[in-house]
């Protein structure tokens, strides 16, 4: 039988109708035989792409990074397992849906989830984007609960940074952060990729190519929630290398306790090898904040903390040394033979120089005065005549022959050189000669002059070992999971200085009646331990001129910094110790009962201290 559009005996109305209805018929097989075309044919290849990524995913499985040793083996850090909340937006119909209800549920600004949404809006498809880090287990929980709800969801676990000691070693361990574009362009080639985790900071920074250890991956097959069905294959993960340090973890837990609520630094060296024992700044941060991924917010109340917990004040806290730096001037005298040790310069209690006074710190002077008693009563007036015997161009000779005015070298980010001026620097600096009148500030360490506390524990370990001048360094060996040596570092030599035995003898005895004899100022690092060896320093912040006027008098940040320097036992040396105070007044009060204890714990930490030298008579006193 013919269709009816082709029979003759039915009315026209109705083979119109039938024509009409052919027409579409054919017009909806043509646009349906055309898209089939289209899909199959032209855009075949990038369905196929796409539908076997939908259901088989790559999985990057980090590296987890190598543990951190102290010098004992006791663990400062170590890698812990977490989840990561990640999101597929291709698995999900609507995105920005998905994400506000898992906002809801987790009761999370959805902000934050739609703005990284829009961020990833260039990365391929089916890939990962990080919607939080360590998430906690409510949150694990409430995910796992509701992954009907939330498609293109998932959680990953992983490992994450764990820093045992707080913020105790914060400015020497560094932290961890998201590599960021600038440096994926630089590090791509090394396998980094968007959402990996690098050092970004202190030893995680400089030794990151030994701790990062190398990713492994899955092949994995997903139900059209995104979630894993089954794995298909499999590379293992390399974990990386493990570091042993130089740093002793009791020492430097007493350190970081002996600076609890002041703002400051303490650093301890090994005086025959330069190696770090212990590298305070206070106050610090948690570098755990950063391991688990830390917020905009937060970022931003450490930077504008008027504190400046990320400043590392051991390396970058550049700070007038205050009568510390008479051990330079002694050192200078008796080298250039400007003085005898027995040659004596009296002290009224100041000195007039043109039209200023300079004033020392005891109102009523020490009297007559030679080498050795100005050390031990540090006698600023002294050491104002002694400095304009030497000239500021020696002073700055033997100072920068001590490692002052320079870079240790230490592998931390951005190590400050202080600064050491002479005749020349005032010239090319402000077009002017050193004027006479600007070497008394200089020889008592004020003025233009400024070290760092690394920088003065060298100096006396430099002392304490006879001359020589080495590189400060924290890390010994690195070595692999199995126990291989992969490298071993040691101490690095910079330079020898030829002080004549007269001028240690006279310095090294000096200082130890600085801290042991009833008149020194360093009396309150006394020990009943071991024999202790010293210098205070009291650094003014603000020049005070007219009526004396005592440091707790003064509003907190115009009062001076204090300083101790010393080394343990005072004959036969082992350990050297650089403290200071922020605007804590007195060396001899803020100061040196702090170094007295990192010293103490070393020696009981031995548990053979040396024995202590019988001082002449008890006492202390408050001073510079």
């Amino acid at each position: 039988m013919l269709p009816i559009a082709f029979r003759k005996d039915v009315a026209p109305e109705l083979r119109w109708r039938a024509n009409f209805l052919m027409i579409l018929v054919s017009i909806a097989f043509l646009f349906l035989a055309g898209r089939l075309f289209f899909l199959q044919v032209l855009q075949g290849e990038r369905f196929t792409y796409l539908s076997e990524n939908n259901r088989i995913r790559l999985k990057k499985i980090p590296g987890t990074r190598g543990m951190i040793f102290d010098r004992k083996g006791q663990l400062l850090v170590d890698s812990r397992p977490s989840f990561d909340l990640l999101f597929v937006p291709e698995d999900a119909e609507e995105p920005e849906v998905t994400l506000r209800r898992l906002a809801r549920l987790l009761q999370r600004d959805e902000g934050e989830f739609l703005t990284l949404l829009d961020q990833n809006k260039g990365r391929p498809p089916f890939e990962e984007m990080v919607l939080g880090r360590d998430v906690d287990w409510r949150a694990l929980v409430t995910v796992e609960t509701h992954q009907l709800d939330l498609p293109g969801v998932t959680l990953r676990i992983r490992p994450r940074r764990s820093y045992v000691l707080n913020s105790m070693a914060a400015h020497l361990l560094g932290y961890l952060g998201e590599i960021g574009p600038r440096q994926l362009k630089l590090q791509k080639e090394k396998g980094y990729g968007m959402g990996d985790e690098i050092g970004q900071f202190g030893l995680e920074r400089r030794w990151e190519d030994f701790l990062r250890g190398r990713s492994g991956g899955q092949q994995v097959e997903v139900d059209a929630l995104g979630r894993r069905v089954r794995v298909l294959h499999e590379v293992e993960d390399v974990p990386g290398h493990s570091v042993y340090l130089t740093l002793d973890r009791d020492l430097q837990e007493t350190a970081h306790d002996a600076l609890k609520g002041k703002d400051g630094a303490i650093v301890a060296l090994d005086v025959n090898s330069g190696a770090v024992l212990a590298l305070v700044s206070t106050p610090a941060f948690d570098p755990n904040v950063f391991a688990r991924g830390i917020t905009a917010e937060e970022w931003r109340t450490l930077g504008r903390d008027r504190a400046h917990p990320l400043n590392n004040r051991a390396v970058q806290g550049q700070y007038p040394p205050g009568s510390t730096f008479k051990i330079v001037l002694t050192i200078a005298a008796l080298e250039e033979k400007v003085i005898e040790p027995e040659t004596q310069l009296l002290c009224r209690g100041s000195m007039v120089f043109g039209n200023r006074v300079f004033r020392d710190w005891k109102k009523e002077g020490h009297g007559a005065v030679d080498l050795h008693k100005g050390i031990v009563q540090s006698c600023d007036v002294y050491f104002y005549q002694l400095g304009q015997r030497i000239g500021i161009d020696r002073i700055a000779k033997y100072a920068r022959a001590l490692g002052l005015g320079e870079k240790t070298g230490i592998p931390l980010d951005d190590e400050k050189p202080g600064l050491i001026p002479d005749s020349e620097w005032k010239e090319r600096r402000f077009g002017q000669p050193w004027f006479p009148g600007e070497t008394p500030s200089a020889s008592i360490g004020q003025g233009y002059i400024t070290v760092t506390p690394l920088q003065m524990a060298n100096l006396m370990a430099t002392v304490a070992n006879g001359g020589t001048l080495y590189r400060p360094w924290f890390v010994r060996k690195v070595e692999s999971l199995d126990g291989t040596l992969i490298r071993e570092y040691g101490p690095e030599k910079i330079r020898s200085l030829s002080l004549k035995e007269n001028t240690l003898r006279h310095l090294r005895s000096a200082l130890a009646e600085a801290v042991n004899s009833g008149s020194g100022t360093g009396g309150r690092a006394k020990s009943k331990l071991v024999e202790i060896a010293g210098k205070t320093g009291t650094a003014q912040v603000v020049e005070m001129r007219g009526a004396f006027v005592k440091s707790e008098q003064l509003s907190y940040l115009i009062r001076d910094h204090a300083w101790f320097v010393a080394y343990a036992p005072a004959n036969n040396p082992e350990i050297a110790v650089a403290t200071l105070v922020e605007h804590g007044g007195h060396g001899g009060s803020a100061a040196a009962p702090l170094a007295k204890q990192v010293i103490e714990k070393y020696f009981s930490l031995k548990g053979h201290p040396s024995e202590p030298r019988q001082a002449s008579r008890e006492g202390d006193i408050r001073a510079n």
